[in-house]
């Protein structure tokens, strides 16, 4: 996974798989880091399939095999991590209650979660910021599972 940052409003995301193929995604830029980073931020973490996992294996649009529960329980839960990142960072059992909370609204089962994990997440989207931070306009940020 190779994140660019680049001018204007989109950054660039290009997952170059094992067989070579390169697939380019459009990262509209929001003040924190891309989105598609803070997947893989939770992705690492949990082990869990969800689209950055999916996309590197070369699956249809990210989703394509995995069950719509898992993949809409990993999107949640990485639209959390994102809002705290967004504004006054809580716990990890507020943001555990607000995952939970927006699974249930939106109708779906959530994955388990420890609050370990959301720390590891958070120290994760740290780390990922920080570095981030440094990446010049038209340079390059290389992450991998």
């Amino acid at each position: 996974m190779i994140f660019t940052k680049q001018d204007g409003k989109y950054d660039l995301l290009e997952i170059v798989r094992a067989d070579s193929s390169v697939e380019r995604i459009d990262c509209p830029k929001q003040g924190i880091i891309p989105h598609d980073m803070v997947h893989y931020a939770v992705e690492k973490e949990l082990g869990a399939r969800g689209f950055m996992r999916a996309a590197v294996a070369g699956e249809a649009s990210g989703y394509a095999p995995m069950s719509e529960v898992e993949a809409e329980a990993i999107e949640r839960l990485v639209e959390t991590m994102q809002a705290d990142a967004w504004g006054a960072p809580g716990t990890a059992g507020d943001l555990l209650d607000l995952y939970r909370m927006t699974c249930e609204a939106r109708g779906h089962a959530s994955i388990a979660v420890e609050p370990a994990s959301i720390d590891a997440i958070k120290d994760e989207m740290t780390r990922l910021q920080l570095e981030w931070d440094e990446v010049p306009a038209g340079g390059t940020m290389e992450l991998s599972f």
